[in-house]
């Protein structure tokens, strides 16, 4: 048994990109590229595969991590065959690293300033098919750009050039057969470059799997990276889609995930065409990938099937009277689609009650006068988070979460509070609130609160909480039933405090009530333990040194 590190492969030109999901844990068996972690550009996301196949011994990343090209994801205890089939394939590849001291691509001056490209060592391979052509005549080539993609029956490659140039004439087309030394291309006005085409051909082997070679250390090991079978149409998928480096580049940077594309190219090549033509129909709607299938079985739009539900109407609202058509942005999307969920599979109940927050209102107004030249303003939003913290900790199965038949009791309290922005509502998390004050908690929340409102809050900034809390602010409206974000249990709405009169036993005298709207799930909670809770936190918001106790 040998211990293997597992890296972050080629990713593409992203540098220092976010992990946003954890898919394996100490002790699980892992297969040769198998899914290990999702990480998250202000491009687009994508998952990280194994290169190796073995038990999962040590995690090296967390979530929220920044990785990069090389930064080690987990230790694998590798089973004894594991090694096997890269030593053999390591031979096959031998023939490409010995010749690059030795062998000169020929490249032939011309007149009138003419170069002409050959195909580079490519190793043992013969008569192997060009399967892609991305120049024409008359384009500008720089040095060690793709020209063509040649395809073996163990491998696919792309070929770069030697030299920078206009490109004057292909000598190649898609279904040409190539071999070590063919006339490729010939270039006008071409500069010669140093570095030997043999090892432009062996950067561009590894650049065709990047989703699979796990930072290689020498020719011989990206080579055992990309011999797996050809595409055959038809056929299962296994492992990596059927496209080029350059495809599988644009695909990233597009969020496109390549699995789900049937190709129209050679063999079902994956094109660049074949992504475009997909981010098209998702955009209009016409298609949508798994992970939207997955996320939004019943949305708003769709027939309700799934759920035995009669079809959703179909009206033309046009005929009643103009109309204009604006399609919903991202965040709303995304957030419909878990409300949706969190709506139907959660039975939720709601208590209303009220506050009294007289007393904590004046002492909040003393406080920001106290601290003016801090910059940092307490709102009554800070107070409640602290306010809810005990009142958790009193009542812990509110701080809790349903895994299966079993409760997951958390022994912190993050608390995420909803944040209106102009893309939709987000919601950030603090953490660790029962660690820290009103002042400081003030302060992260008016940090979370414009980063979201930029949009620019990570997604580790909005994972983890424990309980969350809605406030519609100074904005208006007595009670409403918020709805549970999974896979929390609870939720507290927070309205606009009134001024009303409350009886003192002797008369009605003016205080400052604050609405609350308790929404729980009663697979959890019961109605007895949510009355409690409630009139325990209207008791410390009316009396605030019960947070001391």
């Amino acid at each position: 048994m040998a211990l293997i590190e597992v890296q972050v492969p080629d990713i593409g030109d992203f540098d220092e990109v976010t992990v946003i999901e954890l898919m394996v844990k100490v002790g699980d068996t892992v297969k040769a590229e198998q899914s290990l972690i999702t990480v998250e550009s202000d491009k687009a996301s994508m998952e990280i595969p194994s290169s190796t196949a073995g038990v999962v011994k040590e995690m090296r990343v967390a979530l929220g991590d920044k990785v990069k090209q090389g930064s080690i994801v987990l230790v694998v205890e590798a089973a004894g065959t594991a090694a096997a089939p890269v030593t053999a394939l390591a031979a096959v590849a031998a023939p490409v690293a010995a010749p690059v001291a030795a062998t000169a691509t020929p490249a032939p001056s011309m007149s009138a300033g003419l170069v002409e490209v050959h195909v580079p060592d490519i190793g043992d391979f013969k008569d192997v098919a060009v399967i892609e052509v991305f120049v024409k005549p008359g384009d500008s080539i720089k040095v060690e750009q793709s020209l063509i993609t040649v395809e073996s029956d163990k491998a696919s490659m792309e070929i770069p050039s030697s030299h920078a140039g206009v490109l004057k004439e292909l000598k190649v087309k898609v279904g040409d057969t190539v071999n070590i030394g063919d006339l490729l291309a010939i270039l006008e006005g071409a500069v010669s470059v140093a570095a030997a085409p043999v090892a432009a051909a062996s950067a561009a082997v590894v650049a065709a799997v990047p989703a699979a070679v796990a930072a290689p250390t020498s020719l011989a090991s990206a080579v055992a990276g990309v011999t797996a079978p050809a595409h055959v149409p038809g056929a299962p998928t296994v492992g990596l889609p059927h496209a080029s480096p350059s495809v599988r580049k644009f695909a990233r940077e597009l969020g496109v995930p390549l699995e789900e594309i049937k190709g129209s190219g050679h063999k079902g090549r994956i094109t660049q065409d074949d992504v475009q033509a997909f981010t098209k129909a998702v955009m209009s709607g016409a298609t949508r990938t798994q992970a939207q299938a997955a996320k939004a079985p019943a949305a708003a739009g769709g027939d309700g099937a799934a759920l035995g539900l009669i079809p959703w109407p179909k009206v033309d609202f046009a005929k009643f009277g103009p109309i204009e058509r604006k399609e919903m942005g991202r965040i709303k999307k995304i957030s419909g689609a878990n409300l949706l969920r969190n709506a139907i599979m959660i039975p939720a109940v709601t208590n209303h009650d009220d506050a009294d927050i007289t007393d904590l209102e004046t002492f909040r107004v003393s406080t920001n006068k106290e601290n003016e030249k801090s910059g940092v303003k307490v709102t009554m939003l800070a107070f409640l988070i602290k306010a809810c913290v005990a009142a958790l900790k009193k009542y812990p199965e509110f701080n809790s979460s349903l895994d299966g038949d079993a409760l997951v009791y958390k022994n912190y309290w993050h608390i995420g509070f909803a944040a209106d922005t102009p893309n939709g509502l987000m919601v950030p998390v603090i953490r660790d609130c029962d660690k820290k004050g009103v002042l400081q908690i003030s302060q992260e929340m008016g940090e979370l609160a414009k980063k979201a409102r930029d949009g620019k809050l990570g997604p580790a900034e909005m994972t983890g909480a424990t309980f969350t809390i809605s406030s519609l602010g100074g904005i208006g409206g007595k009670y409403f039933t918020p709805i549970i974000n999974a896979p929390e249990v609870a939720i507290l709405g927070v309205c606009k405090s009134t001024m009303e009169p409350v009886w003192d036993g002797k008369q009605f005298v003016p205080r400052l009530m604050l609405p609350l709207s308790l929404t729980w799930d009663h697979r959890v909670i019961d109605g007895a333990a949510a009355a409690r809770f409630n009139a325990f936190l209207g008791q410390i918001l009316s009396d605030f040194r019960r947070v001391l106790l």
